[in-house]
């Protein structure tokens, strides 16, 4: 495509211009959508319209899914845009081309092929084994009278796979040292058991016989039943979990750490390691197969030993 990076010199297009105009007026009466969204609708179709009479183009009619993937890619290079922002432009474009032939002013809807923005998701962040090695273990008696619980949320956390909230609502019914398995209230309150391994059950078993008893002591029942308990007695709430992580984490010399980040860590090793998709979907308690699959994008090491091990043309030792 064309580069027009330079609007003034960009060709007018009345007909494109009149089509935005009328799409921007129907979305503030029907839709009722708030400034900032008519705002970013109206900033990211002049953004387009540009580029498409740089190309050449003077009607909306004239527009190919070509045209578009093309004005897609520019976003990402020469427009330098993140994916969030280009997911943003995609959605417009689709609502605005579908509009347009819903009422009959192109005789076909190019966007409709354009893929779905539900395909461009960003990549979880993960550590590497260091860096979650140092994390857990970074809790000590230096760091606070908290410090074996502290140990045991990061332990359960990483073994399991578990959310914020999961590991904040976990209950003393649920954790079972001898089977070394968690019972999990997910999303939906859909249950799962998750195994774990021995570090995690030695940290909550040590966490359990010295400190829980101190902290409950005194909550008058407030505790109900749960694992992890607060200074106060109480149980460890969601934003409390994220505090201690990030505590723990810049303790540990660990930026920009967050409490999803150790599930995205339990996944993304798990698959490293050559775990079945399907059984990483069941420990996460993930409902689509689709969710699971985006750690595979985040390491492909396992796909490349898979070739290497089972491909005849590459197998070690092949004719």
């Amino acid at each position: 495509m064309a580069g027009g990076s330079d609007e003034a010199a960009a060709p007018e297009a009345p007909e494109f211009d009149r089509a935005v105009d009328a799409f921007i007026g129907y979305v503030r009466v029907e839709a009722g959508l708030s400034p900032a969204t008519l705002e970013a609708y109206a900033r990211d179709l002049r953004a387009m319209v540009t580029q498409l009479a740089a190309a050449g183009l003077r009607t909306p009619d004239d527009v190919t899914v070509d045209h578009l993937a093309a004005h897609i890619r520019w976003l990402g290079t020469e427009g330098a845009l993140d994916p969030r922002s280009i997911v943003r432009h995609l959605a417009t474009m689709r609502v605005f081309f579908r509009w347009l032939h819903a009422n009959t002013r192109i005789r076909r809807d190019p966007a409709r092929l354009l893929e779905r923005p539900t395909t461009w998701k960003r990549l979880p962040g993960t550590m590497t084994p260091g860096q979650m090695k140092r994390l857990v273990e970074a809790p000590s008696p230096d760091h606070g009278a908290l410090w074996l619980r502290d140990r045991a949320m990061l332990e359960l956390m990483y073994a399991a796979g578990l959310r914020a909230s999961e590991v904040g609502a976990l209950k003393l019914n649920e954790y079972d040292p001898k089977l070394a398995i968690l019972k999990v209230t997910g999303k939906g309150n859909k249950q799962r058991i998750v195994p774990i391994g021995q570090p995690a059950v030695d940290a909550t078993e040590r966490y359990l016989a010295e400190l829980r008893p101190h902290l409950a002591r005194h909550n008058d029942g407030r505790d109900r039943f749960r694992v992890l308990l607060s200074v106060t007695g109480r149980p460890l709430e969601r934003v409390a979990v994220w505090q201690i992580v990030t505590r723990v984490a810049r303790a540990a010399g660990i930026e920009g750490v967050h409490p999803h980040l150790l599930r995205h860590s339990f996944a993304t090793h798990l698959v490293g390691g050559g775990a079945d998709l399907r059984v990483i979907q069941e420990l996460l308690g993930h409902a689509d197969i689709g969710t699971t699959q985006v750690y595979t994008h985040v390491d492909r090491s396992h796909l490349r030993r898979a070739i290497e091990k089972f491909h005849p043309r590459e197998a070690r030792g092949a004719a």
